[in-house]
């Protein structure tokens, strides 16, 4: 058996490790999601875009969350493979319910926006790695970003501040001034944990 066969199989993940770092991941997530929502800021990617759509409209952010990756599936099967998607959809799946359960289970009476906007966007970033390195995402922009850094080459936490650019120039009818410059401060927390650590061929497992 060849060596490059054998390091394949080993770095492989199991069924057990996909499942615990989807629930881990997600919950990252999820927690730094609700730091944003309580310092009343917003974030990038299909998060971000829900956040414009709640916060314009009074809809449920799990509700639309969920919706807005329907969409993103498609390429996620076409480009990025069955076993990619079906990770993918269980982890929106669960970001979505978690969004409506968290502040049921977790409640601030006090919240430094400073604190929220670093922690928070470091959180978000931790829990995004580790759903990149085990082959899935939350969908929607993510999942255009893994496509474009497999394909191209092009770095996943750059490609991803762009976008987040673009959305945050949206938000700015819905948002005030001081906590769009909070925003940017947790955005940059989140692409920089995402730029450093997630480079094409750092990390090879399956």
């Amino acid at each position: 058996m060849s060596n490059a066969r054998l390091s394949s199989r080993s770095f492989r993940h199991s069924l057990f490790e996909d499942a615990q770092a989807l629930i881990t991941g997600t919950l990252f997530v999820a927690l730094g999601v609700a730091l944003f929502k309580q310092a009343g800021m917003l974030t990038g990617g299909t998060v971000g875009i829900a956040f414009l759509i709640h916060y314009g409209s009074g809809l449920p952010f799990g509700a639309l969350f969920f919706t807005l990756n329907l969409p993103f599936y498609w390429l996620a099967y076409r480009r990025l493979g069955l076993a990619f998607t079906v990770k993918t959809v269980l982890a929106v799946s669960l970001m979505s319910l978690l969004s409506e359960l968290l502040p049921r289970w977790l409640r601030f009476a006090d919240l430094n926006p400073w604190f929220g906007a670093i922690a928070g966007g470091l959180l978000i970033g931790a829990g995004m790695l580790i759903l990149f390195r085990h082959r899935a995402s939350l969908g929607g922009l993510n999942v255009l970003v893994l496509y474009l850094q497999e394909r191209y080459g092009w770095r996943a936490g750059y490609v991803q501040a762009g976008l987040d650019a673009l959305i945050l120039l949206a938000s700015t009818a819905f948002v005030p001034a001081d906590r769009i410059g909070l925003s940017l401060l947790g955005m940059a927390a989140i692409n920089a944990a995402l730029a450093v650590n997630h480079r094409p061929g750092r990390y090879m497992a399956t």
